[in-house]
Parts: C-alpha cells; sequence; structure tokens
C-alpha cells in the first residue's frame, strides 16, 4: 500500500498534496499536484500551505491548479487494503498440522474465491 507523504512544513502533521519547486533562474516557485515520488529539492504541501504560499519579493508563483484537495483513497489503495485484511483474518495451521488443499473456484480481477478440501 502506498504510504502517505506528510506535508514538508515544520510541525505540520496534515497530508501533502501538492508539490513546491524553485526555478533559481527565473526567480520562479512552481506549485503542482503532487509527485509520484518524493524529490530531495522540492517541497510536499499540505492543501492549506498550498493555498497559503507566497513567494519572495521579486519572486513569480506558478500554479498549475487552482485548487489543491487531500485525494481520498484510490481504488489500488482499497485494494491492497482489503488484501491485507483479508490476510490478517486467515486461519493458520496449528505447528505439525496438515495443510489442508485449497481450490481457486472463482476470480475477478485480482480477487480470487477459494475453497477449502472437505467445504
Amino acid at each position: 500500500m502506498r504510504s502517505v507523504r506528510q506535508c514538508s512544513r515544520t510541525a505540520c502533521t496534515h497530508a501533502a498534496v501538492a508539490t513546491l519547486t524553485y526555478v533559481y533562474a527565473d526567480s520562479t516557485a512552481v506549485l503542482g499536484p503532487l509527485a509520484q515520488h518524493a524529490e530531495p529539492h522540492s517541497y510536499d504541501l499540505c492543501a492549506d500551505h498550498a493555498e497559503r504560499l507566497t513567494a519572495p519579493r521579486g519572486w513569480e508563483v506558478v500554479r498549475l491548479m487552482p485548487a489543491f484537495e487531500e485525494a481520498g483513497p484510490t481504488p489500488d489503495d482499497l485494494s491492497a487494503l482489503a488484501e491485507a485484511v483479508r490476510e490478517a483474518g486467515r486461519t493458520r495451521p496449528a505447528p505439525g498440522a496438515e495443510p489442508t488443499s485449497v481450490t481457486e473456484t472463482a476470480r475477478r480481477g485480482h480477487l480470487r474465491v477459494l475453497r477449502a478440501e472437505g467445504d
């Protein structure tokens, strides 16, 4: 499951929704959607800090999106969570016990329906 990146501002615990990058040669601060990966020379900001961002005098702020909102979980996040819950709920055989034979009876995408022998 994808980890949630936090805002880069000190003491802020909100989830990041935007990435700030500086173009020093052009005296420009570019604020865009959250980058796929954390980069060492960019800053992840929450919605509050992204909206209140100001640049030093003489610098321009380029906003690539009019508003930044915290996104909810993606379908991939929900699938990963469901898989983790299923894995945690599976009963573990006692040490030394014979493993039960399991047969896959149906499949839809990455989800499988399994039937244990004798069910």
